[in-house]
């Protein structure tokens, strides 16, 4: 079993970052993919971006240029640096790994989730 935890959620004013580390435990050799991806209230998880196991990173249009994946493999860990927040970047975060190699941008993708940290901008 895998398990993931977020940290580093809060309430920042627009134009502010946060960094959100997911840290995983486990059977982590398994995992090759990680995945961030956001869910609003009443609306579909939404990929934010990801990084397999190369290093190679790819992210959502929305987020580009203000969003940053990085990882540690010493500590098990994945980091989501996000810059220029604006308020419509407001809702729940959650961290995805699978064991698979690609990045893939469907939540279904996705063997373990993270139980998510909530996000807010204000304006």
């Amino acid at each position: 079993q895998v398990q993931l935890v977020e940290s580093g959620g809060g309430l920042v004013q627009a134009g502010g970052s946060l960094r959100l580390p997911c840290a995983a435990s486990g059977r982590t050799a398994s995992l090759y993919t990680m995945g961030w991806f956001r869910q609003a209230p009443g609306k579909e998880r939404e990929f934010v971006g990801g990084i397999d196991w190369s290093g190679s990173t790819a992210y959502a249009d929305s987020v580009k240029g203000r969003f940053t994946i990085s990882k540690d493999n010493a500590k098990n860990t994945v980091y989501l640096q996000m810059n220029s927040l604006i308020p419509e970047d407001t809702t729940v975060y959650y961290c995805a790994a699978r064991t698979g190699l690609r990045i893939v941008v469907v939540s279904t993708g996705y063997d373990y989730w993270g139980q998510g940290t909530q996000v807010t901008v204000s304006s």
